[in-house]
């Protein structure tokens, strides 16, 4: 049951689903999309949710009562399996430094640690939705395995690129930030450079692989982000 709900004078939220799952994130990215495309009037800006879609309007160009209408009919026709987002391979480091949870997850899933980061690399993720910080992702979704609760000492700094998780939901921290989750590598990739067009890499329907690569390699690939040189290129969506 979708449900429509009014969010001052100038939002309206539309609710697919009370739960995290990747069937309700698709219909909230395909209502996106269906609104785009329509070019309803006054939609000033659309933020996709886990479960949710808020949609920013002009009510001096629309009414509530009359986008509320609008929406339920495009709800009633979405097509939710025309949309693949872009997939990211990203560069890892899960070595000293840069994975100071590391063995301590290893320890808490009672796996090695060599089997946390195959783990960890083993999956396709989706990003769910984009926030907290300027072009965090919020990715799901990580194997049960791996499922542990948010630190219950957070730290007050982690560094760029920071590779976390917690519960079933994996992240990086695109600039320097405090945080609860586990650290378990680093990249060197910048999620959020304002030397881009596009200062956010990723968006809400992307998917994420992220590809192991030694200390080295990382210095490498970070002294090239810090000039501005990296270039980093998904997958076209399929």
């Amino acid at each position: 049951m979708v449900r429509l709900i009014a969010s001052g004078d100038t939002a309206m939220v539309v609710e697919f689903g009370e739960t995290i799952d990747r069937t309700i994130n698709a219909r909230v990215m395909a209502l996106a999309d269906r609104i785009d495309e329509t070019g309803l009037a006054g939609v000033v800006e659309l933020v996709p949710t886990f479960r949710s879609l808020m949609v920013h309007y002009d009510p001096l160009v629309t009414s509530h009562a009359t986008l509320a209408e609008q929406v339920r009919q495009l709800t009633d026709s979405l097509d939710v399996n025309h949309r693949h987002g872009r997939l990211w391979e990203i560069p890892v480091c899960y070595e000293g430094q840069h994975a100071p949870d590391l063995d301590d997850v290893a320890r808490a899933t009672k796996l090695s640690t060599r089997d946390v980061i195959a783990t960890h690399t083993g999956e396709i993720y989706q990003v769910y939705c984009v926030g907290f910080l300027p072009g965090f992702p919020y990715m799901g979704d990580l194997p049960a395995v791996l499922e542990l609760p948010r630190r219950t000492s957070p730290r007050l700094r982690l560094p760029q690129g920071s590779v976390c998780m917690a519960m079933r939901m994996t992240g990086i921290y695109p600039i320097e930030s405090p945080g609860g989750w586990h650290l378990l590598g680093r990249t060197p990739v910048r999620l959020f450079d304002r030397r881009r067009a596009d200062a956010v890499l990723m968006a809400p329907g992307d998917r994420v692989k992220f590809v192991p690569i030694p200390l080295a390699e990382f210095d490498r690939l970070d002294a090239a982000a810090a000039a501005g040189t990296l270039a980093l290129a998904p997958r076209e969506a399929a």
